[in-house]
């Protein structure tokens, strides 16, 4: 398994490559979906090797919910790469939240259980 701060550290390198390759969708190059998508795979890779040990119910939920949102990037960018409109909006915009969502309720759940 990959320690905490690797992991901590992939994914904030996946995390600034997933919103450069965004950017660079907004100015329209050809090539962009590819390096949003390297950067949603890594993103998505670290979510998935961190587990959670415990049985608190609430974070169990929280984590799937994180997952659903991970997994949702990567389908953005597939979206991306597949239509050539900007439905992939929509997918971004689900994933971006429930991102969002867990990121605080998470850390929160944590908190209470220690």
């Amino acid at each position: 398994m990959i320690e905490s701060k690797m992991k901590d550290k992939l994914a904030v390198v996946g995390a600034i490559v997933l919103f450069v390759g965004l950017a660079l969708q907004f100015v329209k190059l050809a090539w962009a979906p590819y390096v949003y998508l390297a950067g949603a795979c890594l993103f998505a890779y670290v979510q998935l090797v961190s587990d959670y040990k415990g049985k608190n119910i609430i974070i169990r939920r929280l984590r799937r919910q994180q997952l659903l949102g991970a997994m949702l990037l990567v389908l953005t960018g597939v979206i991306m790469l597949l239509w050539k409109r900007n439905e992939w909006i929509v997918c971004l915009t689900v994933a971006a939240v429930l991102e969002l969502y867990t990121a605080f309720r998470i850390p929160q759940e944590e908190a209470k259980e220690n």
